[in-house]
This record gives C-alpha cells, sequence and structure tokens, in this order.
C-alpha cells in the first residue's frame, strides 16, 4: 500500500516538473512581452503596455494578423473537409484501397518542411500561384489533413454504424443518410479536428516563408523577420496573442467533446 503511494507520488512529482519544464518558456514570452524598454530581457525592469499600443499601430503586424486567420480558415475547411471525407471513405469500404491509404496519408508529415517549402514553391511559380492564399493554404493542409484524418479515424471506429444502415433503409442517400446519421454522432470529433487544423495553420513557418510575400506574410514569418534584426518585446507581444488563440482552441475544444458533463456540473 505504501508502495503504491510512493509510486503515484512520484509521477504526479514527475509529471508536474515535465509540465512546469514546458511551460516556463510560454510564462518567459508572456512576461517579456510587458517590458518597458525596447530590448528583450528576463525579467523586465520596468513593465508596461507600450508594446501592446504599439501592436495596434502597427500595420504590418495587422496585416500579418488577418494574414494568419484568413489562411488558417482556409486551411481548416480544406483539411476538415478532405480529413473526414477520407476517414469515411476508409470505414466504408476498408479494403486494399483503405489499406494503402493510411500510410499514404502519413507521407506528408514524414518529409521535412523545407523540403516541402521548396518544392511546392516551385510547383506553385510554374503553376502562376506565386505567393498566393491559396498556395499557402493548400501546402498548410498537406499537414493539417492527416491530423485530421487520425482524428476522425478514432471517432469513428466508435461509432455505430447501424444508425447509418438503418437510414439507408428507410430510404435516405448517401448525403442525408450521413448528415443526420453520422453527423449528429461525430460532430464534435469534427469541431476538435478543426481547431487542431486552424492551430497547426496558425504556428506553421517554414512552408509559410517560402510560400508568402509581403502582403501575404503570416504573423510567424514577421516574427522570423524581426527576430533577425533585433530582439523587440513586439515579437514576445505577438507570440503572447498566439497563445491565448490557441488556449481559447483548446478551452473550446474541451468544452465542445465534454457537453454531457459540462451540463450535469451546471445544473
Amino acid at each position: 500500500m505504501h508502495r503504491e503511494r510512493l509510486e503515484n507520488a512520484l509521477f504526479r512529482t514527475g509529471y508536474l516538473a515535465i509540465l512546469t519544464f514546458m511551460l516556463l518558456p510560454l510564462a518567459v514570452v508572456v512576461v517579456t512581452s510587458f517590458a518597458e524598454s525596447g530590448n528583450l530581457a528576463f525579467p523586465p525592469e520596468n513593465y508596461s503596455l507600450v508594446h501592446y499600443r504599439a501592436f495596434f499601430e502597427e500595420m504590418r503586424w495587422l496585416s500579418a494578423f488577418d494574414n494568419s486567420l484568413l489562411v488558417g480558415v482556409g486551411t481548416t475547411i480544406t483539411a476538415t473537409t478532405l480529413g473526414v471525407t477520407a476517414a469515411f471513405g476508409h470505414e466504408i469500404d476498408d479494403g486494399r484501397a483503405g489499406q494503402v491509404l493510411a500510410p499514404l496519408v502519413l507521407i506528408p508529415l514524414l518529409i521535412p518542411p523545407i523540403i516541402l517549402g521548396i518544392s511546392m514553391r516551385v510547383y506553385f511559380v510554374r503553376a502562376g500561384f506565386e505567393a498566393s492564399y491559396l498556395s499557402i493554404i493548400l501546402a498548410h493542409t498537406l499537414w493539417a489533413t492527416p491530423l485530421v484524418y487520425f482524428v476522425m479515424r478514432s471517432v469513428f471506429s466508435r461509432f455505430d454504424w447501424q444508425l447509418l444502415d438503418a437510414a439507408k433503409d428507410l430510404g435516405a442517400g448517401p448525403i442525408r443518410s450521413f448528415v443526420y446519421a453520422v453527423l449528429p454522432n461525430v460532430k464534435h470529433g469534427i469541431f476538435v479536428g478543426a481547431l487542431l487544423a486552424f492551430i497547426i495553420s496558425l504556428q506553421e513557418f517554414v512552408m509559410a516563408l517560402f510560400l508568402s510575400s509581403r502582403s501575404t506574410e503570416t504573423i510567424p514569418v514577421v516574427a522570423w523577420t524581426e527576430i533577425r534584426q533585433s530582439l523587440d518585446p513586439m515579437v514576445s507581444v505577438v507570440s503572447t496573442f498566439l497563445i491565448i488563440i490557441s488556449l481559447i482552441a483548446i478551452v473550446i475544444a474541451t468544452i465542445a467533446t465534454n457537453l454531457d458533463w459540462l451540463s450535469k456540473q451546471l445544473s
């Protein structure tokens, strides 16, 4: 009994130590964003919101923020559509094609992003989509789709497929069967996959660096450009906004997947 308690205590201590070690850099980023001086130092000598005010006055940062949201939404819609339909098709017809699909989906995640960035830049230049929003969205979709696919494979593995058969027996077509029999039972998983795709797009840097221009550059690209010139607290400000957006997405996903539990707690 004492041994089990000791093992549990050691496990929790190690887990908290690792979690703290991983979160400390984020805390440093947030704290340095409130520095009053123009130099990036920790801890700051004085605290101020001057760099937050400067962020909302700097058109390049605001434009990059808008670009990141636009690319993120486009990637989310495209990757979610492809990932959900691929996972659904795999579950419906798990033949040889389905057995080949899963390994193929993994390929973009195994290729270094710098190789993908260079290759896709050459391709999009020849296709006439150089430095466009579409090229960045398609590149981010290449990374986000496999993640959505595997999330939905997990979700569909717990779905009762007799509901789909019943809908077909009652005369519903493929689309109506999916909308009324499948979608209500897997919508939380789709939502989580979509948020995951959005976060992946929001923080992706390497491919965006090769595929963007001054007018389409995203926040990570602008941050990298600024860091090359000087260590400015503005980078910490932007990073803090990205952290907040990611945390909000995680909270929304948690709430969306635990609505029944939440309703019981609030009742």
